[in-house]
This record gives C-alpha cells, structure tokens and sequence, in this order.
C-alpha cells in the first residue's frame, strides 16, 4: 500500500449557518492549513499514487481567494470542507482542515480507510 500527502495553503472566506449566536455568522476569513492523504494498491502508469498538482488544482485552484458560502453548496464549517475534499479526491481517504491554530477538523472515509485497516490486520 502507497501512502502520500499533499499540504495545501488557502486564503478563503465564510460565514457560518448556525443553531445559536456566534461571532462565526458573520464573513469572516482564515488562512486555511489543508492535508490531502491519499492511498493506493498500485502506482499509476507514472509510478505515483495520484499526481500532487491535480490536487492542488482541484482544492486549492477551486477555493483559494474565494467566498465558501458561493463556492460549496454546503455550510462551510471545517468538518464539512473535510468531507467535501475526501469525497472530490478519488484517491483521498482522509483530510485534515485547519482553520486556525489549535482548531483543525478531520474527516477519514471508513470505507476507503478499511481497505487499508483490512490489510493491516
């Protein structure tokens, strides 16, 4: 099993959808830290798990500089970018979104984790 990760840097902004009062409601902007982990069986054609610019294409040439809110149909809290970003990367089983320092959310995809928990077993 081959295992790689790609660190990305974002400037975005967002604003919050939320069940109580928070200063978070209001646009508001983060340096964004992003970790694609990725993994597979096989190397591809080129020898490599997946190619670390598509990544940096996919996430950070889609999100850097822009408004969360108008980029993903989603509330755009750090647990669902997580999520968005596993789900857009087909090699991605885990991604970690840090926001700020000292508050990061992870996301890891059972069933793609499993095949590697599987085999290590």
């Amino acid at each position: 099993m081959y295992f790689v990760t790609k660190r990305l840097e974002i400037s975005a902004a967002h604003s919050l959808s939320l069940s109580y009062e928070s200063k978070c409601s209001r646009l508001h902007g983060h340096n964004w830290v992003i970790t694609v982990c990725c993994m597979s069986r096989e190397l591809n054609v080129d020898g490599m798990v997946c190619d670390f610019t598509a990544i940096k294409e996919m996430i950070h040439g889609y999100l850097d500089h822009g408004n969360l809110n108008e980029l993903l149909p989603f509330n755009p809290t750090a647990e669902n970018i997580a999520r968005w970003i596993v789900d857009r990367v087909p090699q991605c089983y885990k991604a970690c979104v840090r926001e700020s320092e000292g508050n990061e959310a992870v996301y890891i995809d059972e069933e793609k984790a499993g095949v590697w928990l599987r085999l290590t077993e």
